[in-house]
């Protein structure tokens, strides 16, 4: 099984990531719209509390996982349809 997705999706993460450190998202306004990390760390504690390099790592963690889950879908249907 080939992973398009997910390395589309893993590359999109790191592409946000480095698109919030580099200064050209000053409010962080991409990073809290597509990190799906954020978002549960926004509901339960503050989120300058919160490490901005773990929550880099996560967010890629994340869409890896998401990826991979796309990719694993479509194998299945692939495989559904074959037989």
């Amino acid at each position: 099984m080939r992973y398009p997705a997910t390395l589309a999706f893993a590359l999109f993460g790191i592409a946000l990531c480095l698109f919030n450190s580099t200064g050209y998202d000053p409010h962080n306004v991409f990073l809290f719209m597509f990190s799906v990390p954020i978002w549960f760390v926004e509901l339960f504690t503050d989120i300058h509390r919160v490490n901005v390099w773990s929550m880099y790592a996560l967010t890629v963690a994340s869409y890896v996982l998401i990826g991979y889950l796309v990719d694993l879908g479509i194998h299945r249907v692939r495989t559904k349809k074959q037989a």
